[in-house]
């Protein structure tokens, strides 16, 4: 086998007829490479992190390739580890003869289509995959423990222990602790009409779907979990990046419930509270100004 170095952990590329390596984008919390080996290319990702961090991306990743419909491609998951993870190669810039190429707008219809049908996977309660506990948004840890309502994993998982965090982080106030009492006695209203757990991607912003050379559309770095699916639809406003067609094509294939669209600003505090205790900054204003709109 060639010598890698690099930092790549043996275990990762032990049998796989590795080649080469090379670095390539991939993460703004690990490094990632390309491994040329004798049956194609790879994606391989790793770095200094709990081992639960890439345990749990594997484990999401394989529960959406369970999952997706055909609409939605997810790259197969060839080893996972504590130290890191394989992947199928996903190929960006070519385009496959055989298959016919999507235009910009089929793309997002596409993509928007895939979403709704995957957010009807369902489980009895909303948490963690396969039992789990813990989980990773970015490399910020969360609590996956079980909850029978999603206003009771959202506000006691979530919101409490990240807001919690990113006070004494300094990110944020004291005053935002206060704010979430408040917030949370209207907990029921604020949260939208029951809804069953849905299979979410739990971190989709525009840097974790990639598009093939065909058109396809691939998620990848999901932070997945039983949850409510407008936190899906909610992230993926958060930044950016999808067409108009995306979420045209989701409310045509599962609308979702009355007011959903008035409730994406509330359904974005959690990755920015996330963003604040990694980055500081604006982001914790911005988490601070929703908790002061919904109190």
């Amino acid at each position: 086998m060639a010598d890698l170095a690099q930092g790549i952990p043996s275990a990762l590329t032990e049998g796989l007829g590795v080649r080469s390596a090379r670095p390539v984008a991939g993460g703004d919390i690990a490094r990632s490479f390309r491994l040329e080996t004798d049956s194609g290319p790879l994606f391989l990702k790793t770095g200094d992190h709990p081992p639960e961090l890439f345990l749990s991306e594997a484990r999401g990743l394989e529960a959406l390739r369970e999952h997706a419909p055909a609409e939605l491609r997810v790259p197969e998951v060839v080893r996972g580890t504590g130290e890191g993870i394989v992947l199928e190669w996903i190929p960006e810039g070519s385009h496959p003869s055989e298959e016919p190429r999507l235009s910009a707008r089929e793309t997002e219809e596409e993509l928007g289509r895939g979403l709704a049908k995957l957010h009807r996977a369902s489980n009895s309660q909303f948490g963690g995959i396969d039992g789990a506990r813990t989980g990773y948004l970015g490399a910020v840890e969360t609590d996956l423990t079980p909850a029978r309502t999603w206003p009771e994993f959202l506000f006691e998982r979530r919101l409490r222990p990240l807001t919690r965090q990113a006070v004494d982080s300094g990110a944020m106030p004291s005053e935002a602790l206060g704010l979430l009492d408040a917030v949370e006695r209207r907990a029921e209203e604020i949260c939208g009409p029951e809804e069953k757990p849905a299979l979410v991607h739990g971190d989709l912003w525009v840097g974790n779907r990639m598009v093939d050379g065909s058109g396809r559309s691939w998620l990848i770095d999901p932070a997945a979990f039983w949850g409510h699916r407008e936190a899906d639809l909610a992230m993926m406003q958060l930044f950016g990046g999808f067409g108009d067609a995306a979420f045209e094509a989701y409310e045509a294939e599962n609308p979702p419930a009355d007011g959903w669209r008035e409730r994406i600003r509330w359904n974005q505090l959690t990755p920015l509270l996330v963003h604040a205790i990694l980055f500081g900054g604006g982001y914790g204003n911005q988490a601070l100004a929703v908790l002061r709109e919904y109190a």
